[in-house]
This record gives C-alpha cells, structure tokens and sequence, in this order.
C-alpha cells in the first residue's frame, strides 16, 4: 500500500467505527447477549462451535485477530457452580480453540483466561466467559499504546467463517 502525501499508510477498519461511536449493530435486546447468542439471536452468526453444554464465539470487541470467548451454554457468573459436564467441555472447548487458532493464523502465544467479575475486568460478567486471545511479538505497539486503539486486518464475521470451516477439520485431525 502506498503512503499518502503526508507520508502515513492509511489502515481501513471501517466495522470499528461503530464501537467508537457506542452504536449499537442490532436493535436493543434486554436479554444477555450471551444468552441470545446461544439461543441463535443477535450476532450468532459469529458462533464458531456449538458443544452440548458450552459454545465458542468470536468477541464481538476483539484484542487481536481471532480472539475467542468459550461460554456455557447456561447463564451463569460464577465458575465454580458450573456442573461437572459444564466444566469439562469448557476446557475441552478451550483447548480446540487454541488448536484451530493455532493451526488458522499461527500465533506465537496465548493469553487465556476468565475475568471474574466486573473489577476483575469483566465487562459482561454476569454471564462466564472464558477469553483465548491469540498473540504475537510486537502486537501491542504504538497504535495500542498511544492511540488506545487496535487495527484488525479481517472483518470479524469473516474470521469466524474461516474459523469455523477449519473448526472440524482440525478436531477430526487429531482424532
């Protein structure tokens, strides 16, 4: 891409420009967007992989490219009153995302994680959510740092449809 005059590369997100200005993509829903989700309403398409207790979704306010969010089906906040079954496809869920994600776009490292009500950062705490943020070197730099603002090359429904594509491919891989 050539530089403009003043010499800046220009970087298009325009799907940004709606979580800058605090507007909303559907109509307002009193109901947990979670929840919805799991139910097949708002923004399910963006629903990579649904497992009988858990599901795996794209964050609709990603950190980086590919970042992912495992939850349980069932609106619930605190981890430990997820049921046996609960607890175990949600690592189980875990763990494939981190392989087709790895086997996707080949990040040199995860962060992954739950926050644990809202002081704990969580923004939509009353419904668990487990984070899988793919990294690499370098991709916190100065637009993060000094401009409090992330650039993501991809569209996010268009990862999601390349995630979930490779979803099965890469579980029945393994076995």
């Amino acid at each position: 891409m050539a530089p403009d005059p003043d010499g800046l590369e220009r970087l298009w997100a325009p799907y940004r420009m709606a979580y800058v200005r605090g507007e909303e993509k559907t109509p307002h829903d009193d109901r947990c967007p979670f929840c919805a989700m799991a139910e097949g309403g708002p923004q399910s398409e963006l629903v990579v992989h649904r497992g009988e207790h858990s599901f795996v979704t794209m964050n609709l306010y990603p950190y980086n490219p590919g970042h992912l969010m495992v939850l349980p089906n069932r609106h619930e906040s605190d981890f430990t009153a997820l049921s046996e079954e609960e607890s175990i496809e949600l690592t189980q869920l875990t763990q494939q995302a981190v392989r087709v994600i790895r086997h996707v776009s080949s990040p040199h490292g995860f962060n992954v994680g739950l926050n644990l009500g809202g002081v704990a950062g969580g923004s939509l705490s009353q419904h668990l959510h487990q984070h899988v943020v793919p990294r690499w070197g370098g991709d916190a730099n100065f637009m993060t740092v000094v401009g409090h603002t992330k650039t993501l090359p991809q569209v996010i429904e268009d990862t999601a449809r390349m995630l979930t594509d490779a979803w099965t491919a890469v579980i029945e891989e393994r076995g």
